[in-house]
C-alpha cells in the first residue's frame, strides 16, 4: 500500500473512531498532497495532475511539520498556549508518517566525517560544510538540528 492510500485508510479509521484531531489533520494533509499534485501555473494546459510517489508525499508531510513547528514557536512567543497545543497535536499525528529521525550523536558522526573530508577548520567553513551535510542527511534529520551540530563542531 502506498502512502497516499495509507493516509486515506487512516482517515477512514479516524472517522470511525471519532478522533477529531487525527481526522482534521489527515484531511489537511490529504488536501496538501492534492494541491502539490496540481501542475504549476503557466505550464501546458493539457498537462494532467502530477501523481506524487511516496517520496513526494513525504516531502509534503515534512513541509507541513515544519510549518506547524514554526507556528508553535510564534504561538509560544505570543503566549497562546491553546493554539500551540493544537499545533503540537497535529505535529504528533504528522510525525507518524515520517521516517525515524537521526539522533544528535548520529548527526555528529556524519558531520565529523564530512568536515574531515572537506578539510574544514572553523566557522568560516560552515558555508561549504552545510550543503554537503544537508545533502547527505536529507529526510533523515531536521535542518535546524544539523545546523546546530555543524555550528558546534566548527566553533
Amino acid at each position: 500500500m502506498n502512502l497516499k492510500d495509507q493516509l486515506n485508510a487512516d482517515l477512514r479509521d479516524a472517522m470511525r473512531a471519532g478522533d477529531e484531531v487525527r481526522k482534521s489533520t489527515l484531511r489537511m494533509l490529504i488536501t496538501a498532497v492534492r494541491n502539490a499534485e496540481i501542475p504549476p501555473e503557466g505550464t501546458d494546459a493539457s498537462a494532467s495532475r502530477i501523481d506524487l510517489d511516496d517520496e513526494g508525499v513525504l516531502n509534503v508531510v515534512r513541509k507541513e511539520v515544519k510549518q506547524r513547528r514554526d507556528s508553535i514557536d510564534l504561538y509560544n512567543k505570543a503566549n497562546r498556549s491553546d493554539l500551540a497545543a493544537k499545533e503540537e497535536a497535529e505535529v504528533a499525528v504528522l510525525s507518524t508518517y515520517l521516517p525515524q529521525q537521526m539522533t544528535r550523536s548520529q548527526i555528529e558522526a556524519v558531520a565529523r566525517t564530512i568536515i574531515e573530508r572537506l578539510g574544514a577548520s572553523g566557522p568560516a567553513d560552515k558555508g561549504k560544510v552545510m550543503p554537503a551535510v544537508m545533502a547527505e542527511l536529507r529526510g533523515k534529520a531536521e535542518g535546524r538540528d544539523i545546523n546546530a551540530v555543524v555550528t558546534d563542531l566548527l566553533a
